[in-house]
């Protein structure tokens, strides 16, 4: 367990309880941080397989150069956030002479998830088309 400065009492309301919550502040930042990076990697994953449909479907689509150039930049912009983010959650929030490092991480963190975001709703719009992976409804059928 942590020491007392890492430690937040949480009294209940009613003053007549003897139960004690105790949050370790530097333990929820990290839970916090971790829920962020499979959050990230969820998305990873999905940009990699558009990136793939349109590679599959090659230069002839229209929106090629855009879309892998824009997949490429928010699949670029997610590593780095991992990374800040592994840096953030091993890094001791009580520590104070490195909360301000911290800060300033977190903040630049916030900044590359917001881009990120603003990319992939301009690839969204883009949009990726199938890439005959999937069963065409209107596809030869053997009777």
């Amino acid at each position: 367990m942590g020491s007392e400065r890492e430690m937040i009492n949480l009294h209940d309301s009613n003053p007549g309880s003897r139960r004690e919550n105790v949050i370790n502040i530097n333990h929820y930042a990290t839970k916090k941080s971790v829920a962020e990076s499979m959050l990230d990697v969820a998305l990873f994953m999905a940009n990699a397989t558009q990136l793939k449909a349109v590679l599959e479907q090659g230069p002839s689509f229209h929106y090629y150069a855009t879309l892998t150039t824009l997949i490429s930049i928010s699949l670029f912009l997610q590593v780095v956030i991992g990374i800040l983010l592994i840096v953030i959650a091993r890094l001791n929030l009580n520590d104070v002479t490195k909360q301000q490092r911290l800060d300033l991480l977190n903040n630049i963190a916030t900044a590359l998830v917001f881009f990120t975001v603003i990319f992939n709703i301009f690839i969204t719009a883009f949009g990726v088309q199938k890439t005959g992976l999937y069963p065409s409804p209107y596809g030869r059928r053997n009777y």
